[in-house]
């Protein structure tokens, strides 16, 4: 299993913009599909704010991706003792940045505000990125929607990606599915609906695959990680939420849609695999890991990847070639591949592509520093329940000598702690999250630490089992 080399971020930049050694500007924006899909059909779907303020508050995963020479712009103070750990465990930390709080929490539209929002609204902060700017430095953001060409075009930072026309063009599933055919690349049976008309075309066959007892499932071209997709399990509930699609279309008057029905597979193992683009249009191979998820829901990843040399060919061989195709339509940047083992242990490579940053991007460092040959790791990230917000200093005495703090050794490393705070509101309880990578000797070790750990955090006040 081929591992990080030692300086995934420098190796980032090389790719990106022909130099090491240019400083970037990191940018977590990871509500990014939103942005993307916001003038798009939906399928019926329930969100809170509590969640949203939870995704905006992953920005600070960026303070683990960018080296000592960048920059992080956040949304909100990171908590200095969390960066202290961060330090003390060896990492060379980022120059970061942070907006003023915006003064209305929901802006145009009634969407939650972003970290782009907030950078958008600090004229301050914009005047500090500027001289950043001119002193060469290069923005790069998690994934480029209209918002963070607005904040290249207002501080004059460069963008070490592609336009927002491109990035929005290749990270539609309809895209994945269709490069996919063009490659001839094993994915499962479905269709691309890209009307109201084309919708009505598949519903027949769509139903010939129920009728023989297996599952369909209707995915947005833009849902991300569990959201915007149903799994349909009768024809009556096709034919149901086809009329809802069709008079959703009759009221706007627009017949476009943009979903993708396929065959439901009953896997063995969810994969994630990046490649990297390069401005020459070459891909390179970055990692396969195993992906952790739960109803569809992204939970974590297990690296390294268990597969054989054979599906380990496979799946390079396909990250190349799909990297390469993205290639010819403009992009360049880090890819990311869903893909999964069924129960006969056959790939199917492309589930979807995910043309930006991954969950899988923010843990190369983790990987290069802390994670010795032979040993195990698993990122994952720990639900919490809590009546009030609580400081790392808490958390880290809860987890005692489980917490990580330098290489050789097993036990958690904490890769974000803004989540757990980020949906905090006056006298309510809430929910957070803890995000970190656990790493030991063995995968027993790995289950047995990860274990304990959910135990600890169960003290905390009001916190409640991670499972």
């Amino acid at each position: 299993m081929p591992q990080p080399t030692e300086a995934f971020s420098r190796r980032l930049k090389q790719t990106l913009i022909g130099s090491a050694h240019t400083p970037l500007v990191f940018l977590g924006n990871f509500e990014v599909e939103a942005q993307w899909g916001r003038d798009e059909p939906r399928l019926p779907q329930f969100s809170t704010d509590g969640a949203a303020a939870v995704v905006n508050a992953m920005d600070e995963f960026a303070v683990l991706l960018a080296g000592g020479d960048d920059h992080v712009v956040l949304a909100r103070p990171p908590d200095e003792q969390y960066l202290r750990y961060l330090a003390d465990a060896g990492f060379d930390l980022p120059t970061v940045h942070v907006a003023a709080p915006l003064s209305i929490q929901r802006i145009q539209g009634g969407r939650t505000a972003t970290v782009t929002d907030a950078v958008l609204a600090d004229e301050v902060l914009l005047g500090r990125l500027a001289k950043l700017a001119e002193q060469g430095a290069m923005l790069l953001p998690h994934g480029v929607s209209t918002a963070e060409e607005t904040l290249a075009a207002k501080t004059g930072l460069g963008l070490a990606a592609p336009c927002a026309q491109i990035c929005r063009h290749v990270n539609s599933k309809v895209y994945s599915r269709k490069v996919a055919d063009e490659l001839g690349l094993r994915q499962p049976q479905g269709w691309t609906a890209e009307s109201v008309d084309e919708f009505a075309r598949l519903l027949p066959e769509a139903a010939a695959l129920l009728d023989t007892g297996r599952k369909v499932v209707v995915k947005e071209a833009f849902g991300v990680s569990g959201k915007g997709l149903q799994v349909i399990d009768s024809k009556q509930r096709l034919e149901r939420l086809y009329r809802m699609i069709a008079k959703q279309a009759e009221r706007t008057g627009n017949q476009h849609i943009a979903f993708i029905v396929e065959s439901w597979v009953d896997k063995q193992t969810d994969l994630n695999y990046q490649c990297t683009v390069g401005l020459d249009g070459r891909a390179s191979f970055d990692f396969v890991k195993e992906a952790l998820t739960e109803r569809g829901v992204h939970k974590g990843h297990i690296m390294p990847a268990r597969l054989t040399d054979e599906v380990q060919a496979e799946v390079r061989t396909a990250a190349e070639r799909i990297g390469e195709r993205l290639a010819t339509d403009g992009y360049y940047g880090v890819v990311g591949v869903d893909a999964l083992l069924d129960t006969s242990g056959r790939l199917y490579p492309v589930i979807e592509i995910n043309a930006r940053n991954n969950m899988s991007t923010y843990q190369a460092r983790i990987q290069e520093r802390l994670l010795a040959p032979g040993w195990w790791a698993m990122a994952r990230h720990y639900p919490m329940r809590l009546s009030g917000p609580v400081g790392f200093g808490e958390v880290r005495a809860a987890l005692g000598d489980r917490l990580l703090t330098a290489p050789g050794r097993s036990g958690l490393v904490v890769n974000n702690f803004a989540t757990v705070n980020a949906a905090a509101r006056a006298a309510e309880p809430f929910d957070g999250r803890l995000y970190g990578v656990v790493i030991a000797g063995s995968v027993e070790e790995l289950d047995a630490i990860d274990a304990d750990v959910t135990r600890r955090l169960a003290t905390l006040d009001g916190a409640v089992d991670g499972h």
